[in-house]
């Protein structure tokens, strides 16, 4: 089971940091209707652009905490749990904006190995 949590945290970990850091200005398949980077994305969704750094920040630190809870593992069930409630409200958002179901599949992953690691 130590492996399974293991292997999740790094998944999203580096799944996080992956869209945030490197994809932020790309098109992706799961971006919201025809959004073409994330900042169209959250516009998408009606959100203001503040928004869009707050919601930036805390999975970018999060993610950030999984992988330092490998030395301090007092990180890891609050930064697992943060970004699952980030998560369903990515899945919401999705909804909310009409996306297909198709889109919504990355955070739905991301919420599920989250969870997987903040009960393991």
């Amino acid at each position: 089971m130590e492996y399974l949590r293991m292997i999740a945290q790094l998944i999203v970990a580096f799944g996080i940091l992956n869209v945030w850091l490197l994809r932020f200005h790309k098109a992706t398949a799961y971006r919201a209707k025809a959004a073409g980077n994330m900042r169209e994305e959250f516009a998408a969704y009606g959100l203001p652009v503040w928004f869009l750094w707050v919601v930036g920040g805390l999975k970018v630190i999060f993610a950030l905490s999984l992988l330092a809870g490998f030395w301090l593992p007092q990180l890891v069930r609050p930064a697992a749990l943060g970004l699952a409630i980030l998560m369903i409200g990515a899945v919401g958002m999705h909804l909310k904006a009409g996306d297909p179901w198709k889109k919504a599949v990355p955070a739905s992953i991301v919420l599920v190995l989250s969870l997987i690691v903040a009960i393991l």
